[in-house]
């Protein structure tokens, strides 16, 4: 009986474990003659950065349209999956005529204007986009073959095409594609490992009538045919055809392609400067804390109490070095929601380096990082209530509410006004007022509750007693030289951090809005690391010069020298608009600079939670090892 149960039990482990898979995981075999769906996605430019619904345009529409299901992540970047009237049968190569769609003047020009805005369209074929082969060139002069995300709506008239007029739009009505499969004796059938698109412009002529006994004239294609021009009203016929290609290239690395990022040394570059500069900042922290710092210690615990009167130097703010700063309630919120961001940002990455996050799950990415802000709540609260009971703060009810709801509410408030201009203009990246119920219901109903969770416990955790006691008067500050000044250590505290991640941020910032592909989540990892500990660094190494200098109000400084990165993250981000790119049209503009700086809000508060973290430490190791009465 026991055997038999035994039995049974391993029987449906097997089952629930083969039944279960990671989203984009599971392949799936088609036979010969099995329908291949391709759905359309949305259409998506580099120039507006408005997404559009794919029947926005007078296209070709199935008999019925059948919306899928799309995750948060999907809805915020503007997706609409549908189906499509192409007709895909595994192993079939056929050419087939679409639709032919009589358009009006409006419709004309509404098309011609998205083929003037750059507009691509974006496709879905068993779970992989739709793209385009790209041929690029590497500095040794070896060609590689690169993926990008669909195809052109259509071209602007140039010299550089034969039989067009220059400035006029031509529409791309008849599409190529490319299915790559692989067949291999483990499985039975064929998988699909590629879907690559050709657009092409081409002006179809028939004869007879449409609907009866037409017949394309144009047909088979040529390259000498004219391209088709969209000028007006009139007819347009759209076309496809299939081809379909066996690789040797196996399903579990078809996406290889699509995330290809170019040549690897230039990240390599980016790690290599930025361990430079880590290393840089370990001599100099190396050099305080082992021998200037066990020099001032020797010095300062020595029992001539006359020569101590004539020092000067850190040890002589003992008494004022942890007074409260101004607005301690200010900066104890800070702190938790930089460590809620960075909890965030650490598991994340973390999940994407072990391919937890598939790209083929798409708006996975987003979608966690969501959900992670919201569950990094209890580190939030925690670690706000530590920091504002360590300033002797005593409104602990003010703080667990700002903690939860400031900084969150601040970028809620600008994501909801810079929504009102993408719903003006009518683009699929407004999010719908369900997502905001949702998005507040995961505010309010579990981010919320898990910061007072954390500042419960925070408040009931028992500090250590400090290392020196605080003067009942406050100690005269000297005035500060002109390199001293809290500017000026802005300047040199956050351009460090900032150095150790340029040249990661400009492929982040590629993917974000030239919309390629981002998946080198391995260096990103390693970067962050490095983030830290020169933020760290950095902070400990000002702080210590300005309490040489007998400034004692270091904690906004702290906050602030590291903090400052962000500021440089937006001065960049002005430099990657000149430079890389071509927004055209008000809200756009608004919408590149309004997200950039709620990012670079993000960004300074999590890299000043790490100055400061990082400065209280060495204020508490330093003024603990020495002597005083």
């Amino acid at each position: 009986m026991t055997r038999l149960a035994l039995i049974a039990a391993v029987t449906l482990c097997a089952r629930i474990i083969s039944a279960f898979y990671l989203p984009g995981v599971s392949p799936h075999e088609y036979l010969d003659g099995d329908k291949v769906e391709v759905k359309v996605n949305k259409l998506s430019s580099t120039v507006t950065q408005l997404p559009y619904d794919y029947y926005a345009l007078p296209l070709c529409r199935p008999k019925e349209l059948k919306n899928s299901v799309e995750n948060l992540g999907e809805v915020l970047h503007g997706s609409k999956i549908q189906n499509s009237p192409y007709e895909l049968y595994m192993g079939k190569s056929d050419f087939k005529v679409l639709c032919k769609v009589d358009m009006t003047r409006i419709q004309a020009f509404s098309f011609a204007r998205r083929i003037h805005e750059d507009y691509r369209v974006q496709m879905i074929m068993d779970n992989l986009p739709a793209a385009t082969r790209m041929i690029s060139e590497l500095p040794d002069g070896k060609t590689v073959h690169m993926y990008d995300r669909g195809y052109r709506l259509g071209f602007i008239g140039s010299k550089e095409f034969p039989g067009t007029k220059p400035l006029t739009p031509y529409v791309n009505n008849h599409i190529r594609f490319i299915v790559k499969y692989h067949k291999d004796e483990s499985f039975i059938g064929a998988r699909i490992v590629g879907f690559e698109v050709e657009a092409f412009s081409v002006k179809h002529k028939y004869k007879g009538k449409w609907g009866e006994d037409a017949k394309l004239t144009s047909v088979p294609l040529s390259p000498d045919l004219p391209p088709q021009p969209m000028v007006g009203p009139g007819e347009y016929i759209f076309t496809y055809d299939v081809t379909w290609e066996e690789s040797p290239i196996r399903w579990a690395s078809r996406w290889d392609l699509y995330l290809y990022m170019g040549d690897d040394q230039i990240h390599w570059f980016s790690i290599l400067n930025s361990l430079a500069i880590v290393l840089l900042l370990t001599g100099i922290v190396a050099m305080i804390m082992m021998r200037t710092l066990r020099r001032d210690l020797n010095r300062y615990n020595m029992e001539e109490k006359e020569e101590l009167q004539e020092e000067s130097g850190w040890k002589l703010v003992h008494g004022d070095v942890l007074r409260p700063p101004a607005f301690p309630l200010l900066l104890s919120v800070s702190i938790g929601t930089g460590m809620q961001l960075l909890g965030m940002a650490a598991i994340s990455i973390g999940c994407s380096m072990l391919g937890f996050l598939s790209p083929a799950n798409r708006g996975g990415l987003l979608t966690a990082t969501l959900l992670l802000f919201t569950l990094m709540g209890v580190p939030a609260g925690y670690c706000g209530s530590i920091t504002y009971k360590s300033l002797r703060g005593a409104q602990w009810k003010t703080l667990t509410i700002l903690t939860a709801t400031f900084y969150p509410g601040i970028i809620f408030a600008l994501f909801f006004l810079l929504n009102f201009f993408i719903w003006g203009r009518g683009s699929t990246g407004a999010v719908p007022f369900g997502t905001f119920v949702a998005l507040l219901c995961m505010w309010f109903c579990i981010s919320v509750p898990l910061v007072f969770v954390g500042a419960f416990f925070g408040f009931k955790q028992l500090l250590t007693d400090p290392p020196v006691r605080t003067n009942e008067i406050p100690r005269q500050i000297p005035e500060q030289a002109w390199y001293m000044r809290t500017p000026l250590t802005m300047l040199i505290g956050g351009v460090l951090p900032f150095g150790a991640v340029f040249i990661e941020l400009f492929f982040i910032m590629s993917s974000v809005w030239l919309q390629r592909f981002y998946y080198v989540f391995g260096f990103l990892a390693i970067v962050l690391l490095i983030l830290t500990v020169t933020c760290a660094e950095i902070s400990i190494v000002l702080c210590y010069f300005q309490l040489c200098n007998e400034d004692y109000q270091w904690c906004w400084r702290a906050f602030l020298n590291s903090g400052s990165a962000g500021l440089y993250l937006f001065g960049y981000s002005v430099v990657y608009f000149f430079t890389q790119l071509e927004l055209a049209g008000f809200v756009p503009v608004l919408l590149y600079f309004g997200y950039m700086a709620i990012t670079s809000m993000l960004f300074c508060l999590i890299t000043g939670t790490v100055g400061f973290l990082s400065s209280w430490w060495f204020v508490w190791k330093i003024y603990a090892a020495v002597k005083v009465d």
